[in-house]
């Protein structure tokens, strides 16, 4: 287990289990509000993830079991989030935080029980999955707060669950609760608590029993469609699409396969 950011506002906590990487937010005294060290800390553990190649799927959640992040830490806005430069480097830093979220290679899913709020709820959407316990509960505060809320933000929202919804979301600024949220498309799966950790870990080890290179390739695919049809980056997909048929793992799959055991993928 690594303190990437130990102070005493919060921190971030990277383990590593087995081939699943963990990313845990911790500032259990605010419900693991997000404060802007915290923030500072995703990029250098989402690389160092990256380039691990025993890692190959990685989970966000919140410390505990009461809270996954009760959104950004609003005893820090008058300091950090209210104008000139500090606004600028606090806005900087979560766009630099979110384009490492959203251009990073292997499966991200968030883990998420209790509150997933304003932040939260932000980083959650921008993973690729999200799993939550019946218990979870969801909220958009931004209109309660005043706050200009980045287009970025807006429309990756706008993109995971539909403009009806996230007109919803940020107009009432209302909770809404697991069942609701799945309809919404918020999250993809809500696992009874009792169950929750037990299927979790399950489904992980189905995503890490896969091929990585095969896994990389489509996440990259799906990325580039969420782009303009101009802006994507056809190229690399083709480049990492080819790389699946000359890989070692292509000619292991298709061995397993006729030799009917479970594949061993190694990466390359």
């Amino acid at each position: 287990m690594n303190d990437v950011v130990p102070t005493a506002q919060g921190r971030l906590i990277s383990r590593k289990v087995g081939a699943v990487g963990w990313i845990v937010m911790s500032n259990p005294a605010k419900r693991n509000a997000l404060t802007f060290e915290m923030w500072c800390g995703f990029p250098a553990i989402l690389r160092e993830f990256a380039d691990d190649p025993e890692i190959r799927l990685v989970v966000l959640t919140g410390d505990g079991d009461t809270a996954f992040a009760a959104g950004a830490d609003i005893s820090q806005f008058g300091e950090k989030r209210s104008q000139g430069d500090a606004l600028k480097h606090y806005n900087e830093t979560l766009q630099e935080t979110t384009l490492t979220i959203l251009e990073f290679s292997k499966p991200l899913i968030a883990k998420i029980h209790g509150p997933c709020v304003g932040g939260g709820l932000a980083l959650a959407l921008d993973c690729d999955l999200r799993f939550c316990s019946d218990d979870a509960m969801f909220l958009m505060p931004a209109g309660r707060l005043g706050l200009g809320y980045e287009f970025g933000g807006i429309e990756r929202m706008v993109q995971a669950i539909g403009p009806g919804n996230a007109c919803d979301l940020f107009f009432s600024a209302r909770k809404i609760y697991a069942a609701e949220a799945l309809r919404m498309g918020v999250v993809n799966r809500v696992i009874a608590k009792q169950q929750f950790a037990a299927e979790f870990v399950e489904f992980c080890e189905q995503v890490t029993a896969n091929a990585p290179l095969t896994l990389a390739a489509a996440k990259r695919a799906m990325r580039e469609l969420a782009k303009p049809s101009d802006q994507r980056d056809m190229v690399l997909v083709k480049k990492m699409y080819d790389a699946c048929f000359r890989s070692d793992d292509y000619a292991e799959g298709r061995r397993a396969f006729l030799e009917k055991r479970p594949p061993r993928f190694s990466g390359k």
